[in-house]
């Protein structure tokens, strides 16, 4: 990653655990701003070493997703061969009434965390290094906040988009258990819901 302050370039080391990754998405579900992205590709980590006639492992990405109340709304799994491209729509895949274990239709701004995993099982993961991913972030001029519960505030436009690597994180034995058994009452509990969806390897949604 290359940070810019004033012109000049700051080079920063991404890390090397590369399997459990945070990051935010704001504006989502806001009138007249555009749509936040959520960009994973994997580096092959997981390769073999036959050089012939052997293909290289796949890997999954758990997405899990929080709203800015810090409630869970929904996980999926989503499989990535080496060497290719998921995208994900944060208002069409990731954070919207249908998805979303709770229903709510207003959700604006919260947390996104991802895991590499071997098997694609959400609810009982076994990690896999090798994710890289990279996150658009809709940013507002100024706000509105509404004055009636919950009293949320949306972005108001001018927008524009920025674009981070995802946050590469520790991943706790608290924080495994949190995720997996919250994904697995989602999925159980959600009556449908509870479940993002996957967009094809290298297509846009």
């Amino acid at each position: 990653m290359t940070l810019m302050l004033g012109g000049t370039a700051f080079a920063q080391d991404p890390g090397d655990s590369s399997y459990y990754f945070v990051t935010y998405y704001s504006n989502a579900n806001t009138s007249g701003a555009p749509d936040g992205t959520l960009r994973i590709v994997y580096d092959g980590d997981l390769a073999t070493t036959e050089t012939e006639g052997k293909p290289n492992s796949d890997i999954f990405a758990d997405i899990y997703v929080f709203d800015d109340s810090e409630e869970f709304q929904d996980c999926c799994s989503c499989f990535i061969s080496p060497d290719g491209l998921l995208s994900e729509s944060v208002n069409k895949e990731l954070v919207n009434d249908t998805v979303s274990v709770t229903g709510r239709a207003e959700i604006n701004r919260g947390v996104i965390k991802v895991v590499g995993d071997r098997y694609g099982e959400p609810e009982d993961f076994s990690v896999a290094p090798g994710l890289r991913g990279f996150m658009t972030h809709v940013q507002a001029t100024s706000t509105t906040v509404s004055t009636t519960p919950p009293f949320s505030s949306t972005g108001k436009a001018p927008f524009y988009v920025t674009e981070t690597p995802l946050a590469d994180s520790n991943l706790s034995t608290a924080e495994t258990d949190a995720l997996e058994e919250t994904c697995s009452l989602a999925i159980t509990l959600g009556s449908g819901a509870g479940i993002c969806t996957c967009t094809f390897e290298d297509h846009d949604f």
